[in-house]
């Protein structure tokens, strides 16, 4: 599956990041918390989420979950 992306703004999905705009939404606090300085750089935000996976909230450990990481 392909590696899972997150945004904060709605029309990065329509841009071309993946991830539906329910996953985004669901790791958009934690990638602000997290990984600001990683935001527009979609495989760094992926990996400071995974980074601090023991920190994510619920929600955003599931998309993770989800996509089998």
């Amino acid at each position: 599956m392909a590696a899972l992306t997150v945004f904060l703004e709605p029309s990065a999905f329509a841009q071309g990041h993946m991830g539906t705009p329910q996953e985004q939404k669901a790791c958009s606090r934690d990638a602000q918390r997290f990984c600001r300085k990683d935001l527009g750089n979609d495989m760094a935000v992926q990996g400071c989420l995974q980074a601090n996976r023991a920190k994510l909230s619920k929600s955003c450990n599931k998309v993770f979950q989800s996509h089998g990481m």
